[in-house]
């Protein structure tokens, strides 16, 4: 229990200070060894004491410390005479470390549950299909990008031809029909070399990642995220993962 000297006096053992902030004794020994804390005085047997003043500054470092500030960076800011300029550099600072590590956790979430599907979705799932996933999840993004611009490109091509079928269907009018047919043959040709020079395939069997010739690619059955290809490697004839191309490879 506190010493009552008298109600001005009133003082502090390290256990008190302890119990009082909500943290051990071995806490408070170390804030002291690290200049966060002296006590005011000693005791005739040599205790540490801390008087009313102590015990309100370690509730403010215990408060600070509970924020992620560093003992270093709280006791320098408790020796300073511009605190609160100070602090609020140290807490900018330490939101934008919390921020990157809530979305490095994320990410890491984010990787959990691709590879729980992946388990899902491939069978038999294999420790050697976790670089098949980490491979697609790195090139998601990209692939991503590059299915928005291929819509991108194709969208006024798309436009022409509907625009063109609508005047020969209602007015008769057909050369526009064999312009557009003149502009997509090699708008077709350009874009899946375009395509194709940016996609890999991974073989579900023997993990291969791979580039197929452009004809075998482009004749190829196909979901959204696979094609239906024959693997150099293995031989292996059936559905492979698209991942995006990624430059060295």
């Amino acid at each position: 229990m506190p010493d009552q000297m008298t109600p001005h006096t009133q003082t502090y053992t390290t256990g008190d200070v302890a119990r009082l902030c909500g943290i051990s004794v071995r806490t408070v020994q170390y804030y002291d060894t690290r200049g966060l804390l002296c006590p005011s005085t000693l005791s005739e047997g040599g205790r540490r004491l801390y008087s009313r003043e102590d015990l309100h500054r370690m509730r403010i470092v215990c408060y600070l410390r509970e924020l992620g500030l560093s003992v270093d960076a709280v006791r320098d800011l408790m020796r300073e005479d511009n605190a609160a300029q100070v602090l609020e550099l140290l807490l900018e600072e330490q939101e934008h470390a919390l921020l990157d590590g809530i979305a490095e956790k994320r990410a890491q979430l984010n990787r959990i549950a691709a590879l729980r599907h992946a388990m899902q979705e491939t069978d038999p799932f294999t420790l050697d299909s976790i670089s098949d996933v980490a491979h697609i999840v790195e090139g998601k993004k990209q692939l991503r990008r590059l299915h928005i611009l291929l819509i991108l490109f194709g969208l006024p091509i798309t436009v022409m031809e509907w625009s063109a079928i609508i005047l020969w269907v209602t007015v008769g009018i057909w050369w526009p029909c064999v312009l557009y047919a003149a502009i997509l043959i090699p708008f077709a040709v350009w874009i899946s070399h375009f395509y194709f020079a940016r996609v890999n395939y991974i073989c579900p069997k023997c993990h291969t990642c791979f580039k197929p010739n452009l004809r075998q690619a482009f004749w190829a059955n196909h979901t959204p995220t696979t094609r239906k290809l024959t693997c150099p490697h293995c031989g292996h004839h059936g559905f492979c993962v698209e991942t995006y191309h990624k430059k060295g490879e």
